[in-house]
């Protein structure tokens, strides 16, 4: 039996490698890529870990029943992030905690046949979260907090969240307490 690897076979097999082949400016460049650049340190990548840790400290909220200023503070300074994540992170919790009695019933509005009690704590919260940026922050694009909601729920949620919280704040996006495009 011939098995036959060739260089496009291998980059087929292996889809997510672009380039097999060594590139001698590239891994030069890479050991001095400028702070700037890092990827890592996007506006997009602070926002995406400023929304995973207001999910981690809603969260914590709904478990220990304790939603204070320096409760948030004490979880967001323990977790990992920079300045500006944990801004965000602080934002959208006290955000989404003052205005919950709103986004809860623009969510039940939202889901047929379905009750806030009946979700799941890590739905419900990425829900609530992102209801809060589609009603309440008008510096964010509605399609941005949508497509942030969805990929958070495929990172922390059940197989079905993704495709539910898509079909919720689809429905809050267009009612009429959303924010215009």
């Amino acid at each position: 039996m011939k098995l036959c690897w060739s260089p496009s076979r291998w980059s087929t097999f292996c889809g997510k490698f672009r380039d097999v082949t060594p590139n001698i400016k590239t891994t030069e460049r890479s050991w001095s890529v400028d702070a700037t650049e890092n990827p890592l340190n996007s506006p997009r990548s602070n926002r995406r870990k400023g929304r995973e840790l207001a999910l981690q400290a809603l969260y914590q909220i709904e478990m220990t029943g304790d939603s204070s200023a320096s409760a948030v503070d004490m979880f967001v300074q323990h977790f990992e992030g920079n300045a500006k994540a944990k801004e965000f992170a602080r934002r959208l919790v006290s955000g989404t905690i003052s205005q919950r009695a709103e986004i809860d019933r623009l969510i039940d509005q939202a889901t047929v046949n379905w009750k806030m009690e009946r979700l799941s704590k890590v739905d419900s919260l990425i829900l609530r979260i992102a209801t809060y940026e589609l009603v309440f922050c008008a510096d964010i694009p509605t399609a941005v907090s949508l497509d942030e909601a969805v990929e958070i729920a495929k990172r922390f949620g059940s197989d079905e969240s993704a495709s539910f919280i898509n079909g919720v704040l689809d429905h809050v996006a267009r009612s009429s307490c959303a924010k215009s495009q």
